[in-house]
């Protein structure tokens, strides 16, 4: 069959909803640079005007249109064996997009797929389609499907009512100032426009939505939201970080076994919470600085730009300042949490470091007959009053910026243990920290909860857990964790866990 007929019998098969969203997934706001191909040209036409057009005219030609040129172009591309190209990234994009809302051409070159996926060094795990996907989009089409039409089109003139904002921007006045979005997906074609321009105004990014989030807040309950859905509710679901599907991000497990006993135990559990999470995960045992080095160049490879969180265990001997490697090296503590969070692949995402080691020689001891024999180491934005608001200092939107951020941020690291304390460790099982944290995890994976939640739970329950030295002295403690936190949002463990599909993405 000509080429051309499958194109438009494909296009003609796919609902205009889906097509909103097509466009929406393919015209990803992140995408990666510097690459080959990839320039500083603003690529506002291609990702606002087919929208813009599409709402104004009531028709989907020119989103049509896009989805043909994207097919064409993929149709006749050849993958480059070496470099990783704009076209690469796009053609993965279009092909998880597709997969997503079931409507794979069937024309589409998939051994191109297994072709670029070989140039980005995925693994098996790795070509699940599902990473591919953006997460923080995933989000946004969520808020978008739990909006009425009418809903969408009161965000759109509290958008217009920000002369600041949209003076000069062509777009905006070829949609004009009053909209019907009821027509079958101008709904979805507005929303996105919305988004679109948000990010490209450089007011929204995956962790900061607060202009969105503002936009939202405006609307009037009782005609905006869907069946079963509020405004808050769409507001708090943009407050977490966006960690959709599988897989829930990559895990790096780090654990020196020479001289700490049980520390195979600990490698065991980390591995089989990381991958109940849903996470892909990657474990160096014995590592040196090499090692560390090694593990840092290699997360800076195009294909961990797809993860949607970054999570390292590392586990060995310590003292207060420093961490002992396998080699009987050591290296700062503070060296190694400031490194990893500046790695350009995770950028506006969470990173969370696990830092399982002592950190001195001192303890938290508990005298008394009572205590002998007594161990586990044996064996803004609703503010409610218009007054209060009122005497709040007002924070323009001129004085705000989003562009620039403190590498530091969007990272948490827990520490299992305060400074200059010990950490406690059983004979056979390692770290007491590393176990109950791995329990509390996986016994709340289906209720939602948020990380520091658990954290803070695991904070309880190591500190009444009684720990005895392993010298002669025999002397009964306590152990107390904490964690420093620089996130921007909440950090939610997966509802239920997400398992890597039987099938991959493409052939291989």
């Amino acid at each position: 069959m000509d080429e051309v007929i499958q194109v438009t019998q494909w296009l003609s098969s796919i609902t205009p909803r889906k097509k909103a969203k097509l466009f929406f997934f393919t015209t990803h706001a992140d995408a990666p640079s510097p690459m080959v191909g990839s320039n500083d040209v603003d690529t506002h036409e291609e990702t606002q005007l087919p929208l813009a057009t599409t709402v104004a005219l009531h028709n989907f030609k020119n989103i049509d249109e896009f989805l043909k040129k994207k097919v064409n172009t993929f149709s006749c591309y050849n993958v480059i064996e070496n470099e990783i190209t704009k076209t690469d990234y796009e053609y993965l994009r279009f092909y998880s997009a597709c997969k997503y809302l079931d409507v794979v051409p069937p024309f589409l070159g998939l051994e191109k797929i297994s072709a670029i996926q070989n140039k980005f060094e995925m693994t098996d795990e790795e070509r699940d389609y599902r990473l591919l996907l953006d997460s923080a989009d995933l989000v946004l089409e969520k808020v978008c499907d739990s909006l009425k039409p009418a809903g969408v089109s009161q965000m759109w003139t509290a958008l217009r009512k920000d002369r600041n904002l949209i003076r000069g921007v062509k777009t905006i006045d070829i949609i004009g100032f009053f909209v019907d979005p009821n027509p079958t997906g101008i709904k979805e074609c507005l929303f996105f426009f919305i988004v679109r321009f948000l990010q490209k105004a450089d007011k929204i990014n995956r962790v900061n939505t607060n202009r969105l989030e503002r936009l939202i807040a405006q609307c009037d309950e009782s005609s905006s939201c869907e069946e079963g859905k509020t405004i808050d509710f769409i507001i708090d679901s943009l407050r977490f970080y966006p960690t959709e599907l599988y897989p829930f991000g990559f895990c790096l497990i780090m654990c020196v076994i020479e001289g700490r006993d049980g520390a195979m135990q600990e490698i065991e559990k980390t591995m089989e919470i990381s991958r109940h999470l849903g996470m892909i995960t990657h474990t160096e045992k014995n590592p040196t600085k090499e090692t560390i080095e090694l593990v840092k160049k290699e997360l800076m490879k195009p294909t961990y730009q797809f993860y949607s969180s970054f999570t390292c265990w590392f586990m060995s001997h310590g003292d207060s300042n420093s961490m002992v490697l396998a080699d009987g090296e050591t290296i700062e503590r503070e060296w190694f949490l400031t490194s990893f969070p500046d790695i350009s692949t995770f950028q506006l995402k969470p990173k969370v470091f696990f830092m399982v080691s002592c950190r001195g020689a001192n303890k938290f001891s508990l005298k008394g007959d009572e205590f002998e024999g007594q161990s586990a180491t044996c064996d803004y934005y609703d503010i409610g009053s218009a007054l209060i608001r009122n005497r709040m200092l007002d924070i323009t939107d001129s004085v705000r910026d989003i562009s620039y951020v403190q590498p530091m941020m969007d990272t948490l690291v827990a520490y299992s243990t305060i400074l200059d304390h010990l950490s406690g460790r059983a004979n056979t099982h390692g770290s007491i920290y590393v176990d109950r944290a791995c329990v509390l995890m996986s016994e709340n994976i289906s209720r939602g909860r948020s990380l520091t939640e658990i954290l803070e739970r695991l904070s309880q329950d190591l500190h009444e857990i009684l720990q005895e030295t392993m010298d002669e002295d025999r002397i009964v403690y306590k152990q107390a964790c904490h964690y420093d936190s620089f996130f921007r949002k909440t950090l939610k463990l997966p509802y239920t866990r997400h398992p890597k599909e039987d099938v991959h993405s493409a052939p291989q």
